[in-house]
């Protein structure tokens, strides 16, 4: 599954972060796949990226094999497969490179059945590594955050997923929308997410992740908010959300 929107800022990382830490806490085996060369989805679990020797980047264009590179157990029931900044020259390096947009499907192909679950944390562009993403993916996860202009990406988002579906992974399909940094207090919240929930219809998930200050600190610990701060609003949503998607199967 991939956890995509071009758009930065919507939460993307702290909900790859935080979804495969629950659903790890839930008993499920569950592997993270940061594919974003500013590594947070890496560096908010507690890895010092400096100490790392391989990362998702020498799987994509060295020939690593993925299985070497997985730092196993970061949290209970998760793994992951580490960013580092030499990502950062990937999409560059792969213009050249045959069968270009399949390099993470092969490389993570080998994993399906060893986990409940594989997430993708993409970056926040519509390159050659969220098109890897997208061609590797089963569905979708998009995190849209309640603010203004909080559709205007999305559509961007969802032609780029038209492409991929027909040209190159015809079973690629939405899994959920989910709304990020709600504010219930606000008026534009509320609205935001009165309006998403008409566009995407039953896809939106039932749960609202909140905007909250435990949420943005917990990365700078290197802790998912399911440790940092258990009992709070931030926690409570992304158990919530866990169980949301074991019930969507």
């Amino acid at each position: 599954m991939a956890i995509i929107n071009q758009k930065g800022g919507v939460g993307k990382s702290t909900t790859a972060i935080n979804l495969s830490a629950a659903l790890g806490e839930m008993g499920k085996q569950v592997l993270l796949v940061d594919l974003d060369p500013q590594g947070n989805s890496s560096s908010g679990l507690g890895v010092e990226k400096s100490q790392v020797q391989n990362c998702i980047y020498d799987v994509l264009l060295n020939d690593v094999p993925v299985e070497e590179v997985i730092i196993p157990d970061v949290c209970e029931g998760l793994d992951l497969v580490p960013a580092t900044i030499n990502l950062a020259g990937a999409e560059v390096e792969l213009v050249s490179e045959m069968a270009r947009e399949n390099r993470l499907k092969d490389a993570i192909g080998a994993l399906r059945g060893k986990y409940d679950y594989i997430f993708i944390d993409c970056p926040p562009s519509l390159g050659l590594l969220t098109v890897n993403a997208l061609v590797a993916a089963d569905k979708l996860l998009i995190p849209i955050q309640c603010e203004f202009y909080a559709l205007e990406g999305v559509t961007k988002l969802l032609d780029s997923m038209k492409r991929v579906k027909t040209r190159l992974n015809p079973t690629l399909d939405i899994y959920g929308v989910l709304m990020t940094m709600y504010d219930g207090r606000t008026t534009l919240s509320r609205q935001v997410v009165e309006e998403v929930r008409s566009y995407f219809g039953r896809l939106v998930f039932e749960t609202l992740i909140p905007r909250t200050v435990k949420l943005s600190e917990a990365p700078s610990f290197g802790q998912p908010i399911t440790l940092y701060d258990p009992s709070g609003k931030g926690a409570q949503s992304y158990m919530s959300l866990a169980k949301e998607v074991i019930g969507r199967g």
